[in-house]
């Protein structure tokens, strides 16, 4: 992908409004660190390289249960910087946290932030933190955005340590991936940080901030998708090593020592992933190949993605093993008659002993009398039993080919179990989602509510016009998985869906680095899927590479399209 070297990217796209307006200089290996300084410090990074507009106003006057446009009620401010304040906060009419960013009207960048929220708004890609709305209201303009509680932010995860390999990998590849995408739409970030990739429970990473928090800076570079690709190699460096790879400290990391220079991850820290660690050079150091291996550099998000398709797969770590729990005997099994006990004083006391066999002639009638009994009740056991068989032979006329029979039907299979779908990602590669709001309806019990695809112009084969599309379930735990049954909304020549067992629930990971379970093919309305034998895994990607004609609806025109109506795996 070429770079726009010759002016600084719009972050605004083809909103109508002003563009970012900050004169930032991004342009040296250092310009990503540098800018990163944390938000709570206020520190004005002017004197690292990066320039701020200057600032006509103060912070509004704000407090926690203030309520604009009567429905976001602020409850903490996280933020006070630069004239503009961030907020966690309650939407009231949707019952649900979200993010706010508040500055003046008269705020010299106040238009430029509108223009960035309502681009990046309409970039739609999951993968960033959804601005939610974007408005000016009584002198105040605030940009309203998702808020996700059960996310963690690198910053976090990396004060613990480094992140495990497969951790990192998935890390650098799914934020590559989305802003590759973002740069196809003309939209930067210009301020990835570890405070702006989130980890949510799922395992998926989120960016937020897309062009939003560099227009509330005033950040702005000439060569924006350099800027972002030395970003995303800082952040895949810190992974590995815990390190800043800049010499001064930041976002809670130690910076590199004073004098030594850029150096590898795998020089700074023992049991380094080489291929991971070379990546990060690449894309750090942009004047020259790597010194172990002559590799261009990486100056674009694209550039990057297509490095790191090169890589050999790096699997995830294997489960930990866990002995089972120590095998608990009861009293009767350790036998109370061998313990010793211990008497006053530590005293070990005598055990006690087993009562004395019965003796004399008193003990043999006895013995003689217990033995009469059982052999009595074995021969009437015994021919009881007969009686029944010589019954049960007379009534039904059964053999002993019958009996032979029944010994088949016990060996064979036990049915297969539901798997229970613990939650759901729409996949898509490249960057394109269908309807990645409703995957959930694919599997909540209705059949009348359906996930769907677009209408496309080609098929049944939706290649080459696109892949495939499909969504990744969460089984909640490895489990075997050994067939689906798929609900289809439309029928038809033809639909064909494949299963693979994926490593993580991204939208975005290469289909090459998931293994085939099975594929099949129908002209119906249901699809049902087996494997030749269970495979074991915790994320299952449903995958349509064929979608029948269908006329026109309320949702989409004619054409070759899909939906999904009800899912269900067994294993």
């Amino acid at each position: 992908m070429a770079e726009r070297s010759t002016a600084a990217v719009d972050v605004a796209g083809n909103s109508g409004d002003e563009p970012l307006t900050a004169k930032a200089e991004l342009a040296t290996a250092d310009g990503v660190a540098k800018t990163g300084e944390q938000d709570t410090t206020g520190v004005d990074a002017e004197e690292t390289g990066t320039k701020h507009e200057s600032l006509k106003s103060t912070p509004p006057e704000l407090h926690s249960g203030h309520k604009l446009a009567g429905r976001y009620r602020l409850e903490e401010c996280v933020t006070r910087l630069d004239g503009f304040s961030s907020w966690r906060a309650v939407d009231e009419k949707l019952r649900r946290a979200v993010g706010v960013h508040l500055l003046p009207a008269d705020h010299a960048r106040a238009r430029s932030v509108l223009a960035a929220a309502r681009s990046s708004a309409l970039l739609g890609d999951p993968r960033f933190v959804q601005v939610l709305d974007a408005v000016e209201e009584n002198d105040l303009v605030y940009v309203v955005h998702e808020w996700l509680p059960d996310a963690t932010e690198l910053t976090a995860l990396l004060a613990a340590g480094p992140l495990e390999v497969h951790d990192a990998y998935q890390m650098v590849h799914q934020v590559a991936q989305a802003m590759a995408a973002a740069h196809r739409e003309g939209l930067a970030h210009l301020r990835l940080t570890p405070s702006a990739v989130l980890r949510t429970s799922s395992g998926q990473w989120r960016l937020r901030g897309l062009a939003v928090n560099a227009a509330l800076r005033g950040i702005r570079s000439d060569t924006p998708q350099r800027t972002d690709t030395e970003a995303i190699g800082a952040l895949l460096y810190a992974s590995l090593t815990q390190r800043w790879p800049y010499e001064d400290d930041a976002y809670g990391l130690s910076g590199l020592p004073k004098g030594v220079g850029l150096i590898a991850p795998d020089q700074v820290r023992a049991g380094v992933h080489r291929g991971l660690s070379e990546l990060a050079m690449r894309a750090l150091v942009n004047d020259g190949a790597t010194a172990s291996r002559q590799e261009p550099p990486c100056t674009t998000p694209e550039d990057l993605v297509k490095a790191i398709g090169e890589l050999p797969r790096i699997p995830p770590p294997e489960p930990a093993y866990t002995a089972p729990p120590e095998y608990q005997r009861t009293t009767y099994q350790q036998g109370s008659y061998a313990r010793t006990t211990t008497g006053p004083m530590g005293a070990s006391a005598v055990p006690p002993q087993p009562p004395a066999p019965l003796q004399g002639r008193t003990g043999k009638a006895l013995k003689w009398a217990v033995s009469a009994l059982l052999i009595a009740a074995l021969g009437l056991g015994s021919w009881q039993l007969a009686d029944a068989l010589m019954e049960r032979d007379n009534s039904s006329g059964t053999s002993n080919t019958d009996t032979t029979d029944t010994g088949k039907k016990s060996g064979e299979k036990k049915p297969a179990k539901p798997i229970a779908i613990q939650g759901a990602q729409e996949y898509y590669p490249d960057g394109k989602a269908q309807h990645a709001e409703d995957v959930g309806l694919t599997y909540d019990g209705n059949s009348s509510t359906y996930w769907r695809t677009f209408s496309f112009k080609g098929g049944p084969e939706l290649a080459p016009f696109k892949k495939g599309v499909g969504i990744v379930y969460d089984l909640g735990s490895t489990r075997n998985v050994s067939a689906a049954t798929i609900g289809l909304h439309y029928g038809g020549d033809h639909t064909t869906v494949s299963l693979y067992a994926a490593d993580s629930l991204s939208s975005s990971a290469p289909i090459e680095s998931m293994s085939r379970i099975a594929k099949a093919t129908t002209t119906g309305q249901e699809l049902k899927i087996s494997a030749d034998k269970p495979v074991k895994t915790r994320y299952v990607l449903v995958w349509l590479t064929a979608a029948p004609y269908a006329s026109g609806d309320q949702y989409s025109g004619a054409g070759y399209k899909q939906a999904i109506t009800d899912l269900k795996f067994t294993g």
